[in-house]
């Protein structure tokens, strides 16, 4: 067959298992090689972080300023007067408003919501 192996074609049953035994050893042997890599590559950045702080020096640090915080929203604005509106409808409504304006929902205010038909 064109200078092709018959054998290579077509390997018998202890060629396959030779084979496959091959296979998991280099699969195996890459993985033993990648935790190696990867408990050194842990060792040497353990030390980096042990020899970092000893280096610097030992100088007053000045107080970090506080940052400045929005006042929280509390958990509810007052009441929401529902009419001829389902409790989820009345969600549905608030997340969309919510969403459109680009701001949180508990930062907006509803007072009321109403279902309003066409006639």
């Amino acid at each position: 067959m064109n200078g092709i192996n018959e054998a290579l074609l077509h390997p018998g049953v202890g060629t396959g298992a030779v084979i496959a035994v091959l296979g998991y050893a280099v699969v195996f042997l890459g993985l033993v090689m990648l935790l190696a890599v990867v408990a050194v590559m842990g060792k040497v950045m353990a030390s980096r972080r042990k020899a970092a702080p000893a280096a610097a020096p030992a100088a007053p640090e000045a107080p970090a300023p506080a940052p400045v915080e929005k006042p929280k929203a509390k958990g509810t604005a007052g009441e929401l007067k529902l009419y001829n509106v389902s409790e989820r409808d009345a969600a549905l409504v608030m997340a969309i408003v919510a969403h459109k304006l680009g701001k949180p929902v508990n930062e907006l205010r509803f007072r009321s919501i109403k279902e309003v038909e066409e006639k």
